[in-house]
């Protein structure tokens, strides 16, 4: 019999896995696909010798993530944190660019530097304590009371009408449309101006890294750690009900609220199974990947520096695009989200040669292919982009969820994400990892706290389980 069993191997999946070996626990991960990773895979999906990441790309919640950090990730990845964060086109050759350097950045915005400037220097000065805030449970007293009343601040302003006098200079009003634009939904809303307050404030920060190699290497780090204290990975087995695995005293699942419902249907309380039901599903993405005979044309050659690129016009425009989203229609302007990752890591195509990673925000379960809607958006601002292209691989809404059951309808990000889910996630509770089944812990993007490549989630479940399930109360050390 063995001690724990994980359905899953995304990073929260692997953080737990990693957790559990390390407590001297036998560990075995079952996952579906035939490789580790979940959303940190990196493929070929294009062209031989062109390698691709399947859903994430940039890190700075890895850089950041206490878990990682106790993990000592960076000494098991090289990194690559670049100088420009991510920048953001405006049409002809105009770009608000995002540097690391946060002076910097402002003397680049025009009249709206100096509020942006005001915005950002506090938060990235108390980073730390609004991470170790959002990084938790929201049912907490905060360790650093300030730093979050200033972000929370910041966010009830940013997140309504208000937010228009904060940043009127267009460009930084664009550029804060665009990186708050990493979370599908209206804008202005609460949960799109909390993440874009802090992804931005990590880019003045930490920075956005980047794995050589792809997020691949993430995973591969978390598997070689566990195996080498003696878990073990099943590969290419699908599970549906909690009969097919090993009998174990821990199962944990690194996957959608909608598969804890249907695996243990018999089991869970009619109430529980109700609110795994009514839990919501956000907003769709559709990915197209591009192998490029060379660098992407940019009109401004500052965006080529910008491994992380927002096309989405001005912020009214970025606001239009998500709102025809939000109302369940394909756009014919999409907000387009790229990256370019061989600006950096010349490992990912043939010498001269580029991958281009793209997603736009559709409706959850679309089947429309966006490739002509990318391409069009790339080449509004990088004219004769369209003939660098080699080839291209689409994935639809539909056709991620296919890739990876926890896309459900397409949405990579666990479940909506607004203040109400961001509390009941997926439900409201001091514990919610924890299901009503003995032994039974869910640790996926659909539990506190949120999506991103952090860990925490599988750390925190991994913990609760060791101490209730085990009697470990402290927990093992994490370090190489």
């Amino acid at each position: 019999m063995l001690d724990v069993n994980i359905v899953g191997s995304g990073p929260n999946g692997l953080a737990a896995a990693v957790v559990f070996a390390r407590a001297g626990l036998s560990v075995r991960v079952t996952e579906r696909a035939e490789t580790a990773g979940g959303g940190l895979r990196t493929e070929q999906l294009t062209l031989p010798g062109y390698r691709h990441d399947s859903c994430s790309a940039v890190h700075p919640a890895a850089l950041a993530s206490p878990f990682f950090r106790a993990f000592e990730l960076t000494a098991r990845v090289p990194f690559v944190v670049p100088d420009v964060s991510y920048a953001h086109p405006l049409g002809g050759g105009r770009a608000a660019i995002a540097y690391r350097d946060l002076d910097r950045t402002a003397e680049g915005l025009g009249r709206g530097g100096q509020a942006w400037a005001r915005l950002f220097q506090p938060l990235v000065t108390r980073l730390e304590g609004i991470v170790s805030f959002t990084g938790n449970q929201l049912l907490r007293w905060p360790d650093d009371p300030l730093a979050v009343l200033r972000y929370g601040a910041d966010v009830l302003e940013l997140g309504t009408a208000l937010g228009r006098a904060r940043l009127r200079g267009a460009d930084a009003a664009a550029l804060f449309a665009g990186v708050a634009a990493h979370v599908a939904g209206r804008q202005p809303s609460l949960a799109a101006a909390g993440a874009g307050l802090l992804l931005a404030a990590h880019a003045h920060a930490g920075g956005w890294g980047y794995p050589l190699e792809g997020s691949q290497a993430i995973a591969d780090a978390l598997v070689d750690d566990l195996t080498a204290h003696g878990g073990s990975l099943l590969l290419g087995t699908e599970v549906h009900s909690i009969g097919e695995l090993e009998p174990a005293r821990v199962t944990m699942l690194d996957t959608s609220p909608a598969f804890l419902a249907s695996f243990a249907s018999r089991s869970l309380p009619v109430r529980y199974r109700r609110a795994l039901e009514g839990y919501r599903y956000g907003s769709g993405v559709a990915k197209v990947d591009f192998a490029l005979s060379g660098p992407v044309p940019w009109a401004n050659p500052e965006v080529a520096l910008a491994p992380t690129v927002h096309l989405g016009g001005s912020r009214a425009e970025v606001a239009a695009a998500e709102r025809e989203v939000s109302r369940g229609r394909v756009g014919e302007h999409p907000f387009v989200l790229v990256t370019q990752p061989s600006v950096l890591d010349d490992s990912r195509a043939p010498a001269g040669h580029h991958v281009l990673w793209a997603y736009t925000h559709v409706p959850r379960g679309s089947n429309t292919d966006m490739t002509d809607a990318v391409v069009r958006r790339i080449e509004g601002v990088a004219p004769g982009f369209r003939d660098t292209i080699l080839a291209s691989a689409s994935l639809t809404a539909q056709g991620m969820a296919e890739h990876d059951p926890n896309f459900v309808g397409g949405d990579i990000l666990g479940g909506e994400v607004t203040v109400r889910q961001l509390v009941r996630r997926p439900v409201v509770s001091r514990r919610p990892w924890q299901t009503p089944v003995p032994g039974l812990y869910l640790c996926s993007a659909s539990t506190p706290p949120g999506p991103a490549v952090h860990g925490m989630n599988g750390w925190y479940a991994a913990t609760l389980a060791l101490r209730d399930e085990f009697g470990i109360t402290v927990p093992p050390s994490l370090a190489p």
